[in-house]
Parts: structure tokens; C-alpha cells; sequence
């Protein structure tokens, strides 16, 4: 069996791709996508002997440039921005609407009770209509007017 020999500038280039992807919040390989050493290598697919023996030089920029960052990939900070900022939104929007569950209730408790005094209405009004009514008094000389 013949080994293969590496291509180290390759492998540099897979390490830089790493680092751009996991500086830019939007990793491939990498489980959790934090700043580190460990996820640089997890993210480039190389072995560890490899990246800290011939590319350390590489491992040393990605940290500095992850500590200029904050620990925090910008798309990462944008995404925490955005969820605050739905968070919010949620909130005043639950609010708004248990204000409208609250007025449908009241609305509903009205309907009802108008519902009920219209039945209530009419039953007096058909109860009225069967009185047999009885002629007005004659002869008091009085003239209608």
C-alpha cells in the first residue's frame, strides 16, 4: 500500500473555509458552532495531529479573530436581535388579544341578553294579541276626537 501524499495547501484552505463558516454563524459540520479550537477542527474535517502540527498558525488567527468577535458570530448576534424583538412583538400581541377575547365575551353576555328580552318581548306581544278587546261605551255623548 502507497500512502498518499497531503496536499497542506489544501488542507489550509479547508481550514480558512472553516473559519469564515463558523465566524459567519452558518457552520456545515460543526455540532454546536461555537468559536473554538475544537470546533475549527470538527468544522474542517481534519484531524486534530494535522491542523495543530502543520496549522497552527491557522488555529492561532481563527481564536484571535473569534475574540475580536466577542465569542459572538454576527449572524448569531442578528438572530438574538430578531428573537428579542419577536419576543416582544409576541408579547404585545398576546396582550391585544386576550383585550379581544375579553370584549368577545362581553359581546357574547349582550347577545344573549338581548336574545333573551326580544323572546321575552314577543311572548307578551302574542300574549297581548289574544286579548279579545271589547267595544268602547256608547252613548256617553261623547264624540270621539
Amino acid at each position: 500500500m502507497t500512502r498518499r501524499s497531503r496536499d497542506r495547501e489544501a488542507e489550509r484552505q479547508d481550514i480558512r473555509a472553516a473559519a469564515e463558516r463558523l465566524l459567519a454563524g452558518t457552520p456545515l459540520r460543526s455540532p454546536v458552532g461555537k468559536l473554538t479550537g475544537t470546533e475549527l477542527i470538527a468544522e474542517c474535517g481534519l484531524r486534530r495531529d494535522i491542523v495543530y502540527g502543520d496549522h497552527k498558525d491557522l488555529v492561532d488567527e481563527f481564536r484571535a479573530r473569534a475574540k475580536a468577535q466577542n465569542f459572538t458570530p454576527q449572524v448569531v448576534q442578528n438572530v438574538a436581535e430578531e428573537n428579542i424583538a419577536l419576543r416582544e412583538a409576541l408579547g404585545k400581541i398576546k396582550t391585544e388579544l386576550a383585550a379581544e377575547r375579553e370584549r368577545v365575551r362581553a359581546l357574547v353576555r349582550a347577545a344573549t341578553e338581548l336574545s333573551l328580552e326580544l323572546e321575552q318581548t314577543r311572548e307578551e306581544l302574542a300574549a297581548a294579541q289574544q286579548v279579545t278587546r271589547l267595544p268602547g261605551p256608547t252613548g256617553t255623548g261623547r264624540t270621539p276626537g
